[in-house]
């Protein structure tokens, strides 16, 4: 027989790190809510959430890899909104912050999980952020939580 592993949607003891956006906070705010509201659905505590607000997209990697390292965290969630602008400033932000979350993955044990939106319109965004298609933090939120379960068992 196969032996087969799945990650179970569980928040269970430890604590997870939300590192947000203040740029275009009409929408990180949205991701953020998502975000806490999933977790605390699934039984986490407020002393099990900690959110750090940075300026922008960029200065998301930097602080989600001083809080993976710092091993006091479960699982950190990034989350941020990355809207095209009419230079090329849109696709050297992204590629910065997608390499830098998928860094993080590879430099420790702990899941660092990719909610940024990458955007062409603010109404994308914002579909997004829970108005139409989901909310993409709450997706982090239940991504991470599977995550910790899955590494727990490997």
């Amino acid at each position: 027989m196969v032996h087969e592993v799945k990650g179970q949607i569980v928040v269970g003891s430890g604590r997870y790190a939300i590192v947000v956006s203040r740029f275009n906070e009409f929408v990180t705010s949205k991701l953020l809510g998502g975000a806490i509201d999933t977790l605390q659905r699934h039984g986490a505590s407020d002393e099990q959430i900690t959110v750090v607000w940075v300026p922008g997209a960029c200065e998301i990697t930097q602080v989600a890899k001083k809080l993976a390292m710092s091993q006091d965290y479960a699982a950190v969630i990034c989350l941020g909104a990355i809207l095209r602008g009419q230079t090329t400033h849109y696709d050297a932000v992204c590629q910065q912050v997608v390499r830098g979350v998928g860094q993080i993955n590879y430099d420790t044990q702990v899941p660092a999980v990719f909610g940024i939106l990458t955007c062409d319109t603010l109404e994308q965004a914002l579909e997004r952020s829970g108005v139409k298609m989901g909310n993409t933090g709450a997706n982090a939120a239940l991504t991470a939580m599977e995550m910790v379960s899955l590494l727990g068992q490997i």
